[in-house]
């Protein structure tokens, strides 16, 4: 299991250049790529994604990359801008009749006037990009594991205490059918009292309402797809690779299961374990958001 919470670095270093990476995950349903590159890596914007979505599933991807050159740099002029603005000049001397020549040292600060000479990536720069691209997926890889592994310890915790609620209900749903004959008995005992009559029940016709509350109440089913579902989350939380989206519909059904338990069941002890497991459940619910 791993988490989508995550930060990586790599970076890389030739004879004529320097490459920095850094890369911020966050949770999100989707694999969801965001770069950053300079405008001599756009050239590598598809291969880097790919790259990326090769070690990744699930997660915002926030991706910046740095590319520096450390050899001597040639410049070329920006000769139209240039041009422009000397003809500018000369135009502001006639009309205003100034004296004095261009200044080279403004016409050198001039933005855009000078730009370093692009010679595009060669073959051992793209390397080094992809080299630097890769260490940092490592270094991120290892940190959601980290945090995976701690998710995981969390989530054991929480299967545990909703286990421990579960024979809570199944104990307490073996005595209803009981709970209910006595229940139905004393209230037509006290209709009966109430009116002064003096009339003998039924024992056939009281056995059958009995059976038909106990119907409508049987929880059996429920408690074996609890049980079920709590084996089959222990068993994702212990798989490798991407477990987020099963895990989020094994809560889904835990939930399911715990609100029909609380729907057909009038007993107190059911409804607060009932509230316990959909508690606990809402507790894993956020913990399962961050798992890749």
């Amino acid at each position: 299991m791993k988490s989508m919470t995550g930060f990586g670095r790599g970076a890389a270093t030739g004879e004529n250049f320097s490459v920095a990476v850094d890369l911020k995950t966050v949770n999100n349903r989707f694999l969801d790529v965001h770069l950053r590159l300079g405008p001599e890596l756009s050239v590598l914007e598809a291969e880097i994604k790919r790259r990326i979505s090769q070690r990744l599933a699930r997660g915002r991807v926030d991706a910046n990359l740095t590319f520096e050159r450390t050899g001597e740099v040639a410049y070329e002029l920006n000769r139209p801008l240039i041009s422009g603005y000397i003809s500018a000049l000369r135009a502001m001397q006639q009309e205003f009749a100034i004296e004095g020549e261009p200044d080279l040292n403004v016409l050198a600060r001039l933005p855009g006037a000078m730009q370093p000479v692009r010679d595009g990536l060669d073959e051992g720069m793209i390397a080094g990009v992809e080299q630097a691209v890769d260490d940092a997926l490592a270094d991120l890889e290892q940190m959601r594991a980290r945090e995976g592994e701690e998710l995981a310890a969390e989530m054991r915790s929480r299967l545990d205490e909703i286990e421990r609620h579960v024979p809570l209900i199944e104990n307490a749903a073996s005595g209803l059918v009981e709970a209910y004959r006595s229940r139905l008995h004393k209230r037509i005992a006290e209709l009966v009292a109430r009116d002064g009559q003096n009339i003998e029940l039924d024992q056939g016709r009281l056995a059958q309402e009995v059976a038909y509350l106990a119907d409508r109440s049987d929880i059996s089913e429920e408690i074996a797809r609890l049980r079920s579902h709590l084996t089959q989350f222990r068993e994702e939380v212990e798989t490798e690779g991407d477990t987020g989206k099963r895990l989020d519909f094994l809560l889904q059904e835990l939930n399911r299961e715990a609100n029909t338990v609380l729907s057909k069941s009038t007993d107190m002890s059911i409804k607060e374990a009932g509230l316990a497991i959909k508690a606990e459940v809402e507790k894993l619910r956020e913990q399962v958001q961050n798992v890749e």
